[in-house]
């Protein structure tokens, strides 16, 4: 393991290890993480998919910031540098990937839909040992999960970040306050540049114009507010929205599902 920050003690460090150099194709860890902590920087040499049972994770990494709520999980490749943040208490339960298991699944990031088969194998393949035997369930249950990883439904609930220092503050105070409802010449002044150039870095850095991004940021708010419990008005509000039906057929154009399918992850429906 690599690290940069001050996360992850020595202790905890010797705890991981065999996750990461176990001779099995993929083996289960399972550790619970009081809200508000932060992992700082950090990489594996071998890939994960992050899931939680319940809380929810905000992961940083390779430019990207990625809402990983429960029934989705986070596939973050060998080596790439990334931080964790709980937003809220997390009972996170992931799958450690060995090289020739990973190449069958993804070769880059994604979030990805959970399925209850998934959920319950990953579940499964926690309760294994690490040296699980090669001809027994562990077999069964590392081949099922590669194949349900695979298969997959990729989630857009990552955004891009700038890279430019001006770019970033403004992306980093809306992440913090989505309602925010100051316009790009507002944000200008903030930046200290001009909103044309804001404007014109901003789908440079990102693919996207400034209101595009903001509005994913808003429904990913919206959705990870909704998969903790908010009613679909609180969720609304969370994301700057004064109409309830806008706001409404903004998310399920943009998840696929309506607000009050998303508040249902809360309860595990």
């Amino acid at each position: 393991m690599k690290i940069t920050g001050h996360f992850l003690s020595p202790t905890r460090q010797a705890e991981i290890l065999p996750f990461e150099t176990a001779p099995r194709p993929i083996v289960g860890f399972a550790c619970d993480y009081p809200s508000g902590l932060s992992s700082g920087m950090h990489s594996h040499p071998r890939a994960q998919l992050l899931y939680a049972v319940s809380g929810v994770m905000r992961v940083d990494m390779q430019g990207w910031n990625y809402l990983v709520p429960p029934t989705t999980g986070l596939f973050v490749p060998a080596d790439a540098a990334h931080a964790i943040s709980m937003d809220g208490p997390v009972a996170m339960r992931a799958l450690f990937m060995r090289e020739d298991a990973a190449t069958r699944v993804a070769q880059a990031p994604k979030v990805i839909s959970v399925s209850g088969l998934l959920r319950e194998v990953i579940l499964a393949a926690c309760a294994e040992p690490v040296e699980w035997d090669p001809d027994g369930r562990g077999y069964h249950l590392a081949e099922l999960a590669l194949d349900e990883i695979g298969r997959a439904t990729p989630l857009p609930l990552g955004l891009p970040m700038p890279g430019d220092a001006r770019l970033l503050r403004v992306a980093c105070a809306l992440l913090e306050c989505p309602h925010d409802p100051r316009n790009l010449e507002a944000w200008g002044d903030v930046a200290n540049a001009s909103s044309r150039t804001l404007a014109r870095m901003f789908r440079a850095q990102t693919g996207l114009s400034f209101r595009q991004w903001r509005q994913q940021a808003r429904l990913t708010a919206a959705l990870n507010s909704l998969v903790t419990g908010a009613h679909p008005t609180k969720a609304a509000a969370t994301a700057g929205f004064d109409s309830v039906p806008a706001f409404g057929a903004a998310f399920r154009a943009l998840f696929g599902i309506t607000p009050g399918q998303a508040r249902l992850l809360h309860s595990g429906r």
